[in-house]
């Protein structure tokens, strides 16, 4: 979970998508990051601050195996990730070369990383699933990244899955996929995603009563009244 146990407290029980909802009342219209499903069935959500890495399209002369041993490589990268973080990786959408396999996500997971997001897929999914580092990606390739990509950096604005994430914007990773929560915002967002939780929860339990959704969702006035009167009962 996030470094910050108040953050993961707070967001505990706040989907993706409720977050999504958020951050549209905000302004904020594209967050959700395309491409991001989970590897597995019942993978656990994850609340991190974003570790970001870059590719970019192979060049014969830099997508080298020689260059996993470069200071600038994946391995180094991986090296330079705090506990707690989620590493969110822009592989363009690439689709048939492995961003990461077993070995890499192996060592992440050792370092205390929350997950790993990205638009790419990764490799050697067998042993990828067996270190229990949570994923999200495109899918599987058997390609290394060399195949089709040229890493090049680490810790600076990307764009996963058509989405702009920052280092250390907020990420909430779940069934839904991921979603990006810009660092200004996080405070705010803080604030008001457990009562959007709470709000919802009860609006199900009004339609599971057989409660017609014109006035209930979106709430009109009356209902919002309701509402409150439930929350102060408990």
């Amino acid at each position: 979970m996030d470094s910050d146990p108040r953050i993961a407290e707070a967001l505990a029980g706040v989907s993706a998508a409720t977050l999504t909802t958020i951050l549209l009342k905000k302004g904020l219209r594209n967050v959700w990051m395309r491409g991001t499903r989970p590897i597995k069935a019942g993978q656990e959500r994850r609340v991190g601050r974003a570790f970001t890495l870059r590719f970019v399209p192979a060049r014969e002369d830099l997508a080298t195996p020689e260059s996993w041993s470069s200071p600038r490589s994946t391995r180094a990268a991986i090296e330079s990730m705090p506990e707690g973080c989620i590493a969110v990786v822009d592989a363009m959408g690439v689709t048939d070369a492995g961003i990461f396999g077993d070995i890499l996500c192996a060592r992440m997971k050792k370092r205390g990383a929350a997950g790993l997001v990205t638009d790419g897929v990764v490799r050697d999914v067998a042993g990828v699933l067996a270190t229990n580092l949570p994923v999200w990606c495109s899918g599987i390739a058997a390609p290394p990244s060399v195949a089709g990509l040229t890493f090049v950096g680490w810790q600076e604005p990307i764009g996963c899955g058509g989405v702009a994430v920052f280092p250390d914007d907020l990420v909430v990773a779940d069934d839904d996929g991921a979603v990006v929560v810009p660092a200004k915002l996080v405070e705010e967002v803080l604030s008001t995603a457990p009562e959007q939780e709470r709000m919802e929860a009860w609006i199900m339990e009004e339609v599971d009563r057989g409660i017609p959704l014109p006035g209930l969702y979106p709430m009109n006035a009356e209902t919002k009244a309701r509402y409150e009167a439930a929350k102060k009962k408990g």
